[in-house]
């Protein structure tokens, strides 16, 4: 899990997926382009903990599948310098991998309540 605050903004944003979690990643792809769409893909891989390499490869598929749209800054004499804009089909992907990512957690949050209570009982009984 990464906690960062997104550049240029007040957001702290928090990347919590796991390794060769490409839904988690997808989501939080979209979740910083959505908060600032002209992160460059260094910007993105360093927000994510994820290499250069794995960052392109999702955002490509984002592109690829029309979840996102990329598009050149006009003024920028940066000619490789886009902005990058969640689509209507993206912000609808995004709201069904949130609802996804936050069933899954909390799956994973009550499975670790009933642990915890599990292993409080195992002490207290190997105490008496």
């Amino acid at each position: 899990m990464a906690e960062q605050t997104v550049p240029g903004t007040a957001t702290t944003t928090t990347t919590t997926f796991a390794h060769g979690d490409a839904e988690g990643a997808g989501l939080a792809v979209l979740r910083l382009l959505e908060q600032r769409p002209t992160m460059s893909q260094r910007e993105l891989s360093d927000a994510l903990g994820l290499s250069l390499g794995r960052t392109h490869y999702i955002l490509h598929a984002l592109l690829d599948k029309g979840l996102l749209k990329a598009r050149n800054f006009r003024r920028s004499g940066n000619k490789l310098a886009y902005a990058y804009v969640l689509t209507p089909s993206g912000m609808r992907e995004k709201l069904r991998l949130t609802r996804a990512f936050l069933s899954r957690k909390e799956a994973e949050f009550e499975e670790l309540r009933r642990m915890i209570a599990q292993l409080k009982g195992e002490l207290s009984d190997a105490e008496r």
